[in-house]
């Protein structure tokens, strides 16, 4: 990129899994810019961004396979640096002439690997040392004028290298934790092979995101959707930040938010930092349109678009008002279904936005992950309780009931589900996980209680941790804090008689129901 730019900028090309997400994560921990871009985009499209490096990622499949997914070898005669990781490692080697085959035997795991040559990668690094392997199918001979830098038990070729065209592979996964020094071979490809700058600061964040407001809206006006969750408020305070009193935050009370939320989002943005706010109660609009509806699409779709229409007819009082800003971040962007990712399902507010929708749409936080939301909120001097909160979908409790909603069962849920936030908060457990929050399968199941057979909704606990919610897994919560929950949930919120505990990480599961 240009000397002017704030940021260099690494491509990080995904081949599948969840690989590239969490190179992009780590390479932005080192404080450099990062994108995710598709194995399909041509090297023209690649080097146009005018990329500082390029990763390539692991995969789920072998670049034996018939039909595995390839790269434009023009990437490789740009000059550009290219660093492949796992299946990207295999794939350097195959393009340029080495040769990849199966040896009969895989490694998977904690596995010991002995450096054997100088290599910028390894500078500093023991020449014995732990990394993560997953593979069954190994780099046994490197293309002409590589170098092997590395190798493990079962691995002749763990890394290899060609200096002069800047060129490097490793057939483990530096981006996992479980390689002890990983994060350190990533940083001698970005600063010492590539050359980066470590500019991709909290406060460099929000000077270009500050700039960018302005230089987008100029002087109209503009209303936020404000949820009190973590995203839109951050979203909001930088928004603030940039155009002041420019700003509307329009809090659309949906009926399916968490209990108190109302009154604290009245309390944090209107009372405590000035912000102008319009309260719309729009719970029987909401309920309404919901009306028998069972399919998770149709329910964010149906939310989504009466979101906006709300929004719309707000805005109606507001004549100058032609921006809409919203909490969407990178997740978002990945899971709601790009040329970069396959579909997950369709966040509210990036798929399930109407197409003749009146906005033009201010997302400052597109670029980042939610690591990095909540650093920026603490830069910009929001208050822990709101930084920390958990994420909460945007959907609200409309996709933690599992079949239609009725108001019913969603103030069943609402009164479950700040039981199970009491409860982990006392345990001293919120920060370290995640989510922690109660689903309402829309079944009934038989019980015992008072010694009459009672015909009542069941409670499920989902609780997990993860760093970016691309992937994650369920929290080992303690019996006793399970034995609490359960205690409570049964005997205080009516139409209840049964509490089970999820299990399930992601994938194959997702961290909400639907």
């Amino acid at each position: 990129m240009p000397s002017e730019d704030p940021f260099d900028t690494i491509l990080v090309v995904d081949f599948g899994a969840q690989y590239a997400q969490l190179i992009a994560r780590r390479v932005r921990e080192a404080h450099v810019y990062s994108e995710i871009v598709p194995h399909t985009m041509s090297a023209a499209e690649m080097l146009a961004r005018r990329p500082k490096a390029i990763i390539l990622s692991g995969g789920p499949k072998s670049v034996l396979e018939e039909g595995a997914p390839s790269l434009d070898t023009g990437v490789y005669q740009a000059g550009v640096p290219v660093l492949g990781i796992c299946y990207g490692a295999q794939l350097v080697a195959q393009q340029l002439g080495g040769e990849v085959a199966h040896t009969g035997r895989g490694e998977y795991g904690r596995t010991p690997l002995s450096v054997v040559g100088s290599s910028l990668l390894f500078t500093d690094l023991p020449t014995e040392q732990d990394v993560w392997m997953s593979h069954f199918v190994s780099i046994v001979a490197a293309p002409a004028g590589f170098h092997v830098t590395a190798r493990t038990p079962e691995a002749p070729v763990a890394a290899l290298e060609d200096p002069d065209r800047r060129i490097y592979g490793v057939q483990f996964h530096p981006e996992v934790i479980h390689t002890a020094r990983g994060q350190e071979v990533l940083k001698h490809f970005l600063y010492d092979v590539a050359g980066c700058r470590p500019t991709w600061t909290m406060s460099s964040i929000i000077e270009q995101s500050v700039a960018a407001v302005r230089e987008q809206v100029g002087s109209e006006k503009v209303i936020c959707g404000l949820s009190g969750g973590v995203d839109s408020a951050v979203a909001a305070a930088l928004v603030h930040k940039a155009i002041g009193p420019q700003l509307t935050c329009v809090f659309v009370d949906t009926g399916l938010m968490r209990a108190g939320e109302a009154e604290q989002v009245e309390q944090t943005f209107r009372n405590q930092f000035q912000i102008d706010l319009v309260h719309v109660k729009a719970a029987d609009r909401f309920l309404e349109a919901l009306n028998d509806i069972q399919d998770p699409e149709r329910k964010r779709k149906i939310i989504g678009e009466t979101f906006i229409r709300v929004f719309e007819e707000v805005a109606a009082d507001f004549e100058d008002a032609r921006f809409l800003v919203q909490g969407t971040l990178y997740p978002d962007i990945i899971e709601s279904g790009t040329k970069d990712a396959a579909k997950i399902k369709s966040h509210h507010n990036v798929g399930g936005l109407p197409d003749d929708m009146q906005f033009s749409l201010v997302e400052p936080l597109r670029n980042l992950f939610k690591d990095e939301v909540r650093a920026v909120g603490e830069e910009l001097g929001l208050p822990e309780e709101i930084v920390w909160r958990q994420p909460f979908p945007g959907p609200g409790l409309g996709v933690r009931i599992v079949g239609t909603i009725t108001r019913e069962r969603v103030e069943i849920l609402r009164a479950a589900d700040a039981i199970v936030t009491e409860e982990i908060k006392r345990a001293g457990l919120y920060r370290s996980l995640w989510q922690s929050f109660a689903v309402l399968p829309a079944v009934r199941t038989v019980g015992v209680m008072g010694d009459e057979r009672t015909y009542a909704y069941p409670i499920v606990i989902r609780a997990v941790t993860s760093d970016d919610a691309m992937t994650a897994d369920w929290a080992r919560l303690p019996y006793e804090v399970l034995e609490r929950l359960s205690s409570r949930i049964i005997n205080e919120v009516p139409g209840v008689n049964r509490v089970a505990f999820d299990i399930t990480s992601k994938p194959p599961g997702t961290i909400e129901w639907e």
